[in-house]
């Protein structure tokens, strides 16, 4: 009977970790682990991508940012992430429930408001490859990056993307605790600027409108 026992745990727990998601705490700031705000268009050039920590990062890096810290409800933030390390940005999926806003005191300015995701097909005790992607929200108008990424290509918004980083070990939301974003280093969004090609369409667009008008 107890041999039965626990063969029949020992199917259920391998059970459960087969469906089990891990979990990362989405958190731009703790303090001595990591501290990664983001930036603001650079002032005199905003068409300008800069990253990398400052001074007051954690860990201390080089930068400078000219652009504020982002505050507020007006920008937004969007967790991607892939199962395994190394994985080609392009592969990168939405973490459902990851969008969320930046706080606004002195001290947190420049960091989202925290939470933990949970993320489907990485298992308990697996890596991620992760990136955040940030975006002017227009008043609220923009309410995901499938929505932002056009935009800031077209050069209508100012948006920005980290550099991809893996966080290994992910675990449940309780215990162990789950891990942190340590990879993930300060960037600043900034306004695309539409490719040649796609502003020669553009003109070539408004020309045919010119004369066809004029024809009319």
């Amino acid at each position: 009977m107890k041999t039965k026992v626990l063969a029949l745990s020992l199917v259920l727990a391998t059970a459960v970790g087969a469906f089990a998601q891990g979990t990362v705490n989405y958190n731009t700031r703790v303090v001595g682990i990591i501290v990664a705000p983001v930036y603001a268009p650079e002032v005199g050039n905003s068409s300008l991508s800069k990253s990398g920590n400052t001074s007051a990062g954690f860990p201390t890096g080089t930068q400078t940012y000219t652009g504020a810290l982002l505050n507020g409800s007006g920008f937004s933030a969007q967790l991607f992430y892939a199962n395994g390390g190394g994985v080609a940005e392009n592969l990168l999926v939405a973490a459902p429930n990851s969008i969320t806003t930046f706080r606004t005191s002195a001290t947190l300015a420049g960091t989202i408001a925290p939470s933990f995701q949970s993320l489907a097909s990485v298992p308990v005790g697996g890596t991620a490859t992760l990136q955040l992607r940030v975006w002017n929200n227009l008043g609220g108008t923009i309410t995901s990056w499938a929505q932002a990424e056009p935009l800031w290509n077209s050069g209508a918004l100012a948006a920005g993307k980290s550099g991809l980083f893996d966080v290994a070990n992910l675990s449940t939301d309780t215990s162990p605790a789950p891990p942190e974003m340590t990879g993930l280093r300060s960037f600043n969004i900034y306004s695309s600027v539409p490719e040649p090609s796609t502003c020669i369409l553009a003109g070539l667009g408004a020309a045919g409108l010119l004369i066809f008008r004029r024809r009319k």
